[in-house]
């Protein structure tokens, strides 16, 4: 598997298109996360609204944390890995994660909530603490992990990946909802934003670059 990995990014390498792609894609994943993270900074000590959800009424919040995690980042893990078999999908899984951060920030400034009362926070050592030991609850509107790995079953190539991912989409979702952490309803809109993201970015380069002339 390796050596075709390798063959992969050698013919894709060749293409000064594909070069630029790849450079701007990291270095935008890299410049999103530190924007979002200060953004979450902000939002933590904005007042909010407490809304009320008939589905967390129906039962009381139970601390999964470490199986959230798990699931999540073996899946992220697991991404990457299939995804550095196809070099294009990687592009565009990594420009629509970037977007889908953009469209978190706008929709999180526009619904200024407050997380729910029954919530036990999710310690995610990835972007709970964003260096000032504050613990983040209100990265709410719209669910980023739900959005995160449903954007990942929308890139990948390999029917078996897509299934694995569409199972892992689901897990997370019910996952942060048993925790509280999420509104249902963030949870419920997250699939629907991660598609938008994965479509625009690839519409985009269908019209404007020739990088996706190939793939399917």
């Amino acid at each position: 598997m390796f050596k075709k990995i390798v063959d992969i990014w050698k013919l894709e390498l060749k293409d000064k298109t594909f070069i630029y792609q790849i450079i701007f894609s990291f270095l935008s994943v890299i410049i999103g996360l530190v924007i979002f993270t200060r953004f979450l900074s902000f939002i933590e000590d904005r007042p909010g609204i407490i809304i009320p959800d008939p589905i967390l009424s129906w039962f009381n919040p139970i601390d999964i944390s470490w199986f959230t995690f798990i699931v999540m980042y073996s899946t992220v893990i697991i991404a990457i890995i299939s995804l550095l078999q196809s070099p294009k999908a990687l592009i565009l899984g990594l420009q629509s994660y970037v977007l889908m951060l953009l469209i978190r920030i706008v929709a999180m400034y526009s619904i200024p909530l407050e997380a729910p009362a029954t919530i036990l926070p999710l310690i995610d050592p990835m972007v709970s603490e964003v260096g000032v030991g504050k613990l983040m609850t209100k990265d709410l509107f719209f669910s980023g992990h739900t959005a995160t790995i449903y954007i990942m079953y929308l890139v990948s190539q390999k029917k078996y990946f897509r299934y694995f991912f569409l199972v892992a989409t689901i897990i997370i979702a019910i996952a942060v909802l048993v925790q509280h952490v999420h509104y249902s309803v963030d949870v419920i809109a997250a699939p629907f934003f991660g598609y938008c993201s994965y479509r625009i970015m690839y519409l985009f380069h269908k019209k404007y670059n020739n990088l996706f002339k190939d793939y399917n």
